[in-house]
């Protein structure tokens, strides 16, 4: 198709007025988006060192932060949007039917989305707390908007969604200061049970991360098939849980070995007829 150069004028005509009469609005659109933009995430910056200041808990700050700086730019996608020309009540009224759409296509992310700020109101646990969450136990690092990421204690990072949390059994490890540590041990039925536990009790006495108030406990749990068996209670403060545990498994085999009370196994006679 050809076109003369009256119909080339033409044209050129149209786009030098379109520019002259929409240029200077879109010009002044994209100045203030990216000038916007920028005052959002200064703010937003300055928000978190403020609140990091005070001491504002890091869960809840990270999520506000969040929040405000989503809605702070639907706020200045809207204004830029009517500096253009587009009517900002019909843009809303789009934007509602494409989110009610979202929302029933995200049924699962929403529900992330209330059960985060469920957490948040209710505070069943914080950053930096130890979970025990359908059979995984590991530290807190980050409560997000939709999830919360945990690590666990080989050092794996495991994502939840904040609605699996906020509708499930949460067990929150670090809510109380002390925590008591229950160890079973066994000894044979030969041995001085008096001096069997009275060793539990010294080595319990003896270390100074075990918590004297609550008493510590050793006592007799049961008699079972082929050992007496101790329930061995020290309470210690929750931060030293796991270095007390362990060092208690190892202090009482050693002990036990060197006083000459020995730690049963189960062990099975074979008996062998020869027939005649």
């Amino acid at each position: 198709m050809d076109f003369s150069t009256s119909d080339m004028n033409k044209y050129m005509d149209t786009v030098i007025n379109m520019c002259i009469k929409y240029g200077p609005q879109l010009i002044l659109a994209l100045v203030t988006l990216v000038v916007g933009l920028w005052i959002i995430n200064k703010f937003c910056a300055t928000l978190g060192k403020r609140l990091e200041s005070k001491g504002f808990d890091p869960s809840l700050r990270g999520f506000l932060l969040s929040l405000l700086s989503i809605g702070f730019k639907a706020i200045l996608l809207l204004s830029v949007a009517g500096m253009v020309g587009i009517k900002t009540t019909s843009f809303v009224a789009i934007l509602g039917a494409a989110g009610l759409a979202v929302g029933l296509a995200l049924q699962g992310s929403l529900a992330n989305f209330a059960g985060s700020v469920l957490i948040l109101i209710f505070r069943p646990f914080k950053v930096g707390d130890v979970l025990e969450v359908e059979g995984k136990v590991g530290t807190v690092k980050d409560i997000q908007m939709f999830a919360t990421v945990v690590v666990t204690l080989d050092n794996k990072t495991v994502i939840i969604p904040n609605g699996t949390l906020a509708g499930g059994t949460i067990v929150n490890l670090s809510a109380q200061p002390i925590r008591r540590i229950t160890l079973t041990f066994g000894i044979g039925y030969g041995d001085d049970l008096k001096k069997a536990k009275e060793i539990l009790e010294k080595i319990m006495k003896e270390d100074t991360r075990v918590l004297q108030d609550p008493a510590p406990m050793a006592a007799v749990e049961e008699l079972a098939d082929s050992s007496v068996n101790f329930t061995f209670r020290p309470w210690v403060k929750s931060e030293d849980y796991w270095d007390v545990y362990f060092d208690m498994i190892e202090k009482v085999k050693l002990t036990f070995d060197a006083e000459g009370i020995s730690i049963p196994f189960p062990q099975h006679d074979v008996h062998l007829y020869k027939e005649q």
